[in-house]
């Protein structure tokens, strides 16, 4: 590693670092545990990540989507509970990941990817609202100050991050003039030791098990998706490919490592994680420092980190949410040309996301509307057209494209059982059969004429259409 990389991948973790501390402390606050829990779980997460993990300079750390997930167990049952969930989730991430379910996100349509990232940056920045409203006016003129310097600080020098000139100018400023605004200390107080391991406060019973396990796999597939589609994000952004099986696998064991240290759990933070690659940082060095100076910071330095003014950290996130959007997506030019499914699509994915607060729940409900849509489309693409023997006592139907349940269902209308000849061709050269729905179809058609004293042949299967045909005509309505 050469010396400007190492530089480069220092400073991205330490901005990282600082901009990890409020977040984790507000997750801790949604969570309902201590300030500490959600700090030791930042900790843990990018620490462990950085060497399990497969997308290099992706941040794994506490998490908002996570926090949700877990608060109704932790406001009733305690944090014991918590901490017994995190760790079960880990390990139904390990084997999710064990089964490939990394595979699955080719499932994910573009336009829901972009939808994603559109969602991402709305909530990252209405997430920022709330330290913009009743705080004193004096926090304003300091955010735009923070923005002017970030815009055009990188235009002098692009050795130090932007971000982190930023946070020292005005963490400085408000100290030396004794400006009273929101703090980082106001958030909660910093944890002074490293976090111990030990086992979770719970009885090890079946009961135990069934409280938690459905908190659990919501957490495990929470985390999954979130921390899938971000890897895939960066990927596209830095142009390079990533193991999203190790991925899966190593969030698990980042999981459960956390778990054990006290720590709520977490996934991949796409704030953060743009941050550091925005700041140039490409390898696990990035994620592994912004994880270790996290636990100097709170230690080390905590009364100066716990005086550092929100304000700057809402300015670096207010970028972050700008960067993040795209902005393509959405000019009169692009939307002109795209098709009203896809427009569709990336706008139901940015409304359950911004509805919900919940990224996973968003990408899955645009991925299923891509489905219907590509379903509808496709619904239409299986053609049918017939020909008369010159001597009238046989017609030969030609099927064309792709039978499945979509497209089956008008075949049975497009035959004229009443007015066509004794003998009847269906030739299937041109056309696939995909499922039971498809066979289903063809056997129905073959009773509509059995039942008037025709006969039907079916011709021109491929042999995987043939494949399913013969094992399964006859055999899907019962009566045989």
């Amino acid at each position: 590693m050469t010396p400007k990389v190492l530089r480069t991948e220092v400073l991205a973790g330490l901005v990282v670092a600082l901009a990890l501390i409020p977040e984790a402390i507000s997750f801790s606050i949604i969570a309902g545990v201590d300030p500490s829990v959600g700090l030791f779980a930042s900790f843990t997460m990018a620490v462990v990540i950085s060497v399990a993990g497969g997308r290099p300079a992706m941040i794994s750390a506490a998490t908002g989507a996570i926090a949700l997930v877990v608060a109704p167990l932790a406001r009733d049952h305690g944090l014991g509970y918590l901490i017994a969930t995190v760790i079960l989730g880990g390990l139904f991430q390990i084997a999710l990941g064990a089964l490939g379910v990394a595979k699955l996100m080719r499932f994910v349509p573009r336009s829901v990817m972009v939808g994603f990232v559109n969602a991402l940056a709305i909530l990252i920045f209405m997430a920022q609202v709330p330290e913009l409203v009743d705080v004193p006016w004096m926090v304003y003129p300091l955010v735009v100050a923070a923005l002017l310097i970030m815009i055009f600080f990188p235009r002098l020098t692009k050795v130090v991050p932007a971000p982190l000139v930023t946070i020292i100018a005005l963490t400085a400023l408000t100290i030396g003039a004794g400006i009273a605004v929101p703090t980082v200390g106001d958030k909660g107080a910093l944890p002074s030791s490293l976090p111990v391991p030990g086992l979770p406060d719970v009885p090890f019973t079946l009961d135990t098990l069934k409280l938690i396990a459905p908190f659990a796999l919501a957490l495990a597939l929470v985390g999954l998706m979130e921390s899938l589609m971000t890897a895939k994000l960066v990927d596209d952004l830095t142009d390079t490919r990533s193991n999203k099986t190790r991925e899966s696998i190593g969030q698990g064991i980042a999981n459960v490592v956390t778990g054990f240290f006290g720590g709520m759990g977490g996934c991949a933070m796409i704030g953060q994680t743009m941050i550091n690659v925005k700041n140039g940082a490409r390898t696990r060095l990035s994620t592994f420092l912004a994880g270790v100076f996290l636990m100097i910071l709170c230690i080390v330095f905590g009364p100066i980190v716990s005086d550092m003014p929100m304000a700057a950290l809402v300015a670096v996130m207010v970028l972050v949410a700008f960067g993040t959007f795209d902005w393509h997506s959405v000019a009169p030019a692009t939307l002109k040309r795209m098709p009203t499914g896809e427009i569709t699509v990336m706008t139901v994915t940015v409304a359950v996301v911004v509805a919900t607060d919940n990224l996973a729940v968003g990408v899955v409900i645009g991925t299923i509307t891509a489905m219907v849509i590509f379903a509808r489309r496709v619904a239409h693409l299986a053609t049918v057209t017939a020909l008369v023997d010159p001597d009238g006592d046989q017609v030969v139907y030609t099927v064309n494209g792709e039978l499945f349940f979509a497209s089956s269902n008008d075949l049975v209308h497009q035959f004229d059982y009443a007015g066509d000849p004794t003998k009847v061709v269906i030739d299937m050269t041109d056309a696939h059969v995909w499922d039971a729905s498809s066979v289903a179809a063809l056997d129905a058609i073959t009773t509509k004429y059995a039942a008037r004293g025709k006969t039907v042949e079916i011709i021109g299967l491929n042999e995987h259409s043939a494949k399913m045909h013969s094992a399964l005509t006859g055999e899907l309505t019962g009566s045989h």
